[in-house]
């Protein structure tokens, strides 16, 4: 009895493996503008094989010639979190929330912060993170070369660069640390009804703020209901949303 049980899930496991989704019938789907069909195919790859930002970003073209822009937003978000330095991911993300009712113009910031979050966001946090692994290897060299050089030129150019690539390793790191927190502490979402109105109090007596519509980004503030969720858009203002309107990216 013990064996058939063991046979009989190993028959499941290999017919699983057998029909599950490929990302070449996906492909061919969206290619053969079968767009239903590959976003049924491509989100059967991310329930079986996890996140990518491959398959997100084609799963947001799905949406967006299937004429679901909140949808296709939400997919490009995701797709732009694992990897903030794709330049079609961030095009298409722009081209999708220009079709959005909702236009925010995000808050001014110090100039300082801007460049810190385009740095930041210059590539994902494991090739930060490769970025820095190298550099300190680098900075271990110098330091053998500092350490053991027989020429005085060869220590200076030993301990300079070796000075060097560890500020930029520690630069690295701290860029990796900022994008995994991004990816651990997930606040953005996406409004996924055609039309929410935001409240001042978490219940639905309260007065209405303004209204947002689908594809538009905000940000949870206070996540410690489950009803309601306290959201930020990027021009600052506040207010309470229902749960089942949003989506978190």
């Amino acid at each position: 009895m013990k064996k058939l049980s063991i046979i009989l899930v190993c028959l499941i496991g290999f017919f699983q493996m057998v029909h599950a989704a490929t990302k070449a019938e996906a492909d061919k789907a969206y290619q053969e503008n079968r767009f239903e069909q590959a976003i049924k195919l491509y989100e059967e790859i991310l329930a079986t094989e996890g996140e990518s930002a491959d398959i997100y970003y084609n799963l947001g073209n799905s949406y967006y010639k299937n004429k679901d822009i909140a949808k296709a937003v939400l997919n490009y978000e995701r797709a732009l979190l694992l990897n903030p330095g794709d330049a079609d991911i961030r095009f298409n993300l722009d081209m999708a929330r220009n079709k959005t009712t909702d236009q925010i113009t995000p808050a001014h910031e110090i100039f300082i912060m801007t460049w810190i979050n385009a740095l930041v966001n210059l590539m994902s946090e494991s090739a930060w993170a490769s970025v820095g692994i190298v550099l300190f290897i680098l900075f271990l060299i110098g330091a053998v070369f500092y350490i053991f050089g027989n020429r005085i030129f060869v220590k200076k150019i030993g301990f300079v660069g070796g000075v060097i690539c560890l500020a930029l390793s520690i630069c690295a790191n701290i860029c990796a640390s900022r994008q995994k927190g991004e990816l651990i502490d997930r606040i953005g979402a996406i409004i996924m009804e055609p039309t929410v109105s935001i409240k001042s109090t978490p219940n639905e007596s309260g007065t209405d703020l303004f209204v947002l519509h689908e594809g538009t980004k905000v940000f949870i503030e206070d996540n410690s209901m489950k009803e309601w969720k306290e959201v930020r858009l990027e021009d600052g203002n506040k207010g309470w949303v229902k749960t089942k309107s949003i989506e978190l990216i």
